[in-house]
């Protein structure tokens, strides 16, 4: 692996090709170029992932388009009938976490940029455990200290849009032929003016929607008794009232608060006064509350909208470079610095 000073002179060449970057192309299509070096550790601020003050943007990071006619391999999901479909079109799900690496893990589990090793931290590199916590749900306390915990989250699908396959012949825009003509393999300052002009990565698939979620905090006595029931039950064989208990303030050491992914504060009124357990003198917010509830189900179904980033799939450009010594020379010099970002960042 490269060291430090190889990151500087990166970050000061990417800088210098700035002038070059399209930034009014910026719509979420597949096939679309990204540079991820550009804003590593702050796409959070680009891609609506978490819930942010400005919510009126759903993707505003800077995408060119690389490949020609690639219609024809873009893949719709079938639209099913309306008397056959499901009461919630979506996921339910909840992931054991056993500190707060692996929340954040699973919080961006269905996101996977080729050839970076820890996705999550594209996004979550430059987060404080201040903004670690509000974006979570959580009291900050709660992610500085030994905790578990467990992730439990709601996903409404809207739109979902994937590319079937990049062929070996496919075309590109004459601009970006000309910028791959021009790269000499092993110089890499040549890699670097291409990645900083036409991305480092095309969108191969990604998920829109809107999503629930909630975080649980619990000692680990109490985590690991829950999880090895669960594990061994599940969560269909166990009944509402017992799973409640498990997700109450009788278990968890902090429940935190049931986030809306797009941050809409109608939805989040919604969940605050419907998602709510009252138990004589005490009331607390919970997730699980829609579990089975097909009354609950039915009215989120229209209530999330298409408004967040659920999910997304990122490959390399490496296809767009025909000659195998190029291919391969992009390929080794995209891993160093990948290297470099997550080690260093």
């Amino acid at each position: 692996m490269w060291g430090r000073a190889q990151l500087l002179v990166l970050l000061t060449a990417l800088s210098a090709y700035g002038d070059d970057v399209q930034s009014d192309d910026s719509q979420l299509r597949v096939g679309r170029s990204v540079d991820i070096f550009t804003r590593y550790g702050y796409l959070s601020l680009s891609m609506k992932v978490v819930p942010r003050n400005d919510s009126n943007f759903l993707f505003r990071e800077p995408t060119i388009d690389v490949f020609d006619d690639l219609d024809r391999y873009v893949v719709h999901p079938v639209k099913v009938p309306k008397k056959q479909r499901r009461v919630f079109v979506g996921d339910f799900h909840m992931e054991f976490c056993d500190n707060v690496k692996q929340l954040v893990q699973a919080y961006f589990r269905d996101f996977s940029f080729e050839r970076l090793e820890n996705t999550w931290r594209a996004f979550t590199a430059s987060w404080s455990p201040e903004t670690l916590a509000k974006n979570l749900g959580i009291n900050s306390s709660f992610v500085q200290k030994e905790h578990c915990y467990v992730l439990v989250r709601l996903a409404r699908f809207r739109d979902s849009v994937k590319l079937s396959k990049i062929p070996n012949n496919v075309n590109l825009m004459d601009v970006v032929a000309r910028e791959i003509d021009k790269i000499q393999v092993g110089d890499v300052s040549s890699v670097l003016k291409f990645i900083r002009k036409y991305g480092s990565h095309f969108i191969e698939s990604y998920v829109t929607g809107n999503a629930l979620y909630q975080v649980f905090v619990f000692r680990r006595s109490i985590y690991l008794q829950i999880k090895e029931r669960l594990k061994t039950q599940g969560i269909s064989h166990l009944d509402k009232l017992e799973l409640g208990q498990y997700f109450s303030p009788w278990f968890a050491e902090h429940m935190g608060q049931i986030k809306v992914a797009s941050g809409n504060h109608t939805v989040e009124d919604w969940a605050a006064a419907k998602l709510r357990v009252h138990y004589y003198i005490f009331t607390y917010p919970t997730l699980l509350k829609i579990h089975g509830d097909t009354q609950l189900l039915t009215v989120l179904n229209d209530l999330l909208q298409n408004e967040a980033i659920l999910q997304m799939g990122m490959k390399t450009l490496a296809p767009a470079f025909k000659d195998p010594a190029k291919r391969t020379f992009f390929i080794e010099v995209l891993d160093n610095f990948l290297k470099l970002w997550e080690s260093n960042l």
